[in-house]
């Protein structure tokens, strides 16, 4: 995903997922005082996770590729 990083993009990556980690799972796990989820919480939380797994799948660990 940051190929343009050169010799930095595996520090880059795992910045990356580091910080998209930690927002998806505030936004997945976050309730309110009465316990009821935020839908833009969810939300957010959801597509930070999809570029997390994608990161990781793809440009960590190199097991699928998405043409």
């Amino acid at each position: 995903m940051f190929e343009f990083a050169g010799a930095w993009e595996t520090p880059i990556n795992f910045v990356f997922l580091a910080a998209t980690g930690f927002i998806a799972w505030h936004g997945i796990t976050y309730r309110d005082g009465e316990g009821r989820t935020d839908f833009v919480r969810l939300l957010f939380g959801c597509i930070a996770a999809l570029f997390f797994f994608k990161v990781l799948f793809q440009d960590v660990l190199g097991v699928v590729s998405f043409g």
